[in-house]
């Protein structure tokens, strides 16, 4: 998956994760003990060619390297939308096919989620 570099006004996970709420946004993808990939309270399974991430934003702890993490808007083949929130470095909460599979993930950087 690549970086793409953009830097958003806002400045903590949990103030993006209300802005994407109050457009509708607050369900997760999240990989089960199986590794497979599903929308929160859904039984889809999805590959990862029948998602697209709309946006990447990258938060970094001030006091602590730990505190990194990443939230990426997600939209399915079907018009669902979700997030991944997932930590970086050395603590992923995630086992490394997530990794895998995010990198897979076709990428479609839009300033619809670019907040002020």
């Amino acid at each position: 998956m690549e970086s793409t570099g953009n830097i958003d006004k806002m400045t903590t996970l949990s103030q993006v994760m209300s802005r994407l709420a109050e457009r509708g946004i607050h369900r997760e993808f999240r990989m089960n003990d199986n590794c497979e990939v599903k929308l929160e309270n859904s039984e889809k399974n999805y590959l990862p060619n029948e998602l697209t991430i709309l946006k990447t934003y990258r938060f970094e702890g001030a006091s602590s390297s730990d505190d990194n993490a990443v939230l990426y808007v997600v939209k399915d083949d079907a018009g669902n939308m979700g997030m991944v929130i997932d930590s970086y470095g050395a603590e992923s909460n995630y086992p490394k096919e997530f990794d895998n599979f995010l990198r897979e993930i076709p990428i479609l950087e839009s300033d619809e989620f670019d907040f002020d």
